[in-house]
C-alpha cells in the first residue's frame, strides 16, 4: 500500500536533507581548508620518511612533488565540485539555446565566454560541436566555443591562479579568449561549412532536441557535483600525477641554464614556434600541464614560450584530431589546426616582447 505523506511533512523531509548536505559540505570545506594549510609540514614530513636530503637533485624533485600532489588534488577536487553544482544552471541544451541564431562577432565573444564558465573538457567539447551546429549555430562561433572550452576552462584558471598568481592568470584568461575569438571570426569568414562531413551537415536540417528536464533542488545540485568529481577526477588524476612528476623532474634535475638556452627569452624567433611544435603531440589536459608549466618558468623559461606550449597541448592536441576527423573533412581540419596554430605563436612572441 502506498503511502502519502502530508505536504508539510514532505517540505520538513526536504529541508532536513538539505541541511544535512550544508552540515556535510560545511565539514568538508574545514577539512580541506585544515589540509591545505599543512601541505608544508606534510611534505617535509614524507621527505623525511625517504632518508633523502632535501638538497639534492631527487630530493628536490621528490619535495616539489610531496607538495604539489596534494594540492593540486585538493584544488581540483573542490573546482570541479563547484563546476559540477554550476553545471546544474548552465546545461548543454541551455549552452546550445544562448549560442543558436547568433552572428559572427558578437556570438564569437559570447561562445569563446560560454567555453570559460561551462564545465566541458575537449571530450565532451566535440559531441557539443555536433549539437552546436544542429542547433542553428554558425560554424565560426562553434569554432570559438570549441577552442575556448578545452584550453581556457575553469579548472586551469583556477590553478593557474593558486599556483602562479593572478597576473598570469588573468594573462591567459586574455590570450586564450583572443585565440579563441580571432580564430572562430577567421574561420567564420572563410565559409567553410561544405568542409564538415556530410552526416554532420544533415543534422543541421534536423529538429532541434528540446530538454523537459524540471528545475534540479539543491540536493540534486549537490549530487551532480559529487559525480563530476567521480568523473573528471577519475579521468584526469593519472595525468595530473604525470604531469606534477615530470615537473618534479624538471624541477629537480634539469639545469636552470639548460631551459634558458631553449625556452629562454633570448633564446630565438625559432623557440616559440619549437615549443608549439613540442605540444602538438602530446596529451594532456590544462590541469595536469600547470605543474609543467610552474617548473618551466621557475627554471627560467619565458612566460610567452611556455604559454603557448600549453595552449598548444592543450587546444591542439593530436588526440583531440583525430577525433575532430569523424567530424570535419581534412581541409577544415587544415584550416582549423593552422589558424590556431599562428594565433599560438603569435601570442608567444607578443608576450615575450612586451613582458
Amino acid at each position: 500500500m502506498k503511502v502519502t505523506l502530508p505536504p508539510a511533512e514532505i517540505i520538513r523531509y526536504k529541508s532536513r536533507i538539505e541541511a544535512k548536505w550544508f552540515a556535510g559540505l560545511a565539514l568538508a570545506a574545514l577539512i580541506v581548508t585544515i589540509a591545505y594549510a599543512n601541505l608544508t609540514p606534510f611534505a617535509n614530513f614524507l621527505l623525511s620518511l625517504t632518508r633523502i636530503e632535501p638538497h639534492t637533485h631527487l630530493g628536490g624533485a621528490l619535495s616539489f612533488y610531496f607538495f604539489e600532489a596534494p594540492k593540486v588534488i585538493l584544488l581540483l577536487i573542490g573546482i570541479v565540485f563547484i563546476m559540477g553544482v554550476i553545471q546544474t544552471f548552465v546545461s548543454p541544451e541551455r549552452t546550445r539555446t544562448i549560442l543558436s541564431g547568433r552572428r559572427l562577432g558578437a556570438g564569437n565573444v559570447l561562445a569563446a565566454g560560454l567555453g570559460i564558465v561551462t564545465p566541458f573538457c575537449s571530450c565532451s567539447a566535440i559531441p557539443l560541436f555536433i549539437g552546436f551546429l544542429q542547433a542553428g549555430v554558425p560554424l565560426g562561433v562553434t569554432f570559438s566555443f570549441l577552442i575556448s572550452a578545452p584550453m581556457v576552462n575553469e579548472v586551469a584558471l583556477a590553478m593557474l591562479f593558486a599556483m602562479l598568481g593572478w597576473k598570469i592568470a588573468a594573462i591567459y584568461l586574455g590570450l586564450g579568449l583572443a585565440v579563441a575569438i580571432i580564430a572562430g571570426l577567421t574561420i567564420g569568414a572563410l565559409r567553410m561549412e561544405n568542409s564538415l562531413e556530410d552526416w554532420v551537415r544533415a543534422l543541421q536540417h534536423a529538429a532541434p532536441i528540446t530538454s523537459g528536464i524540471e528545475r534540479p533542488t539543491w540536493p540534486q545540485r549537490f549530487e551532480s557535483g559529487v559525480s563530476h568529481v567521480r568523473e573528471i577526477v577519475g579521468k584526469v588524476w593519472i595525468f595530473i600525477l604525470l604531469g606534477i612528476a615530470i615537473g618534479a623532474g624538471i624541477h629537480g634535475y634539469v639545469p636552470q641554464s639548460f631551459m634558458v638556452s631553449v625556452m629562454g627569452r633570448n633564446t630565438g624567433w625559432w623557440s616559440v614556434p619549437a615549443a608549439v611544435l613540442i605540444g602538438v603531440p602530446m596529451y594532456s589536459n590544462a590541469a595536469g600541464m600547470i605543474p609543467i608549466v610552474q617548473a618551466l618558468l621557475g627554471k627560467g623559461a619565458a612566460l610567452g614560450t611556455t604559454l603557448a606550449f600549453m595552449m598548444s597541448v592543450t587546444g591542439l592536441s593530436a588526440p583531440e584530431i583525430v577525433i575532430l576527423r569523424k567530424v570535419l573533412k581534412p581541409r577544415l581540419i587544415a584550416t582549423f589546426v593552422g589558424v590556431l596554430t599562428i594565433g599560438i605563436v603569435l601570442v608567444g612572441y607578443v608576450f615575450n616582447t612586451v613582458l
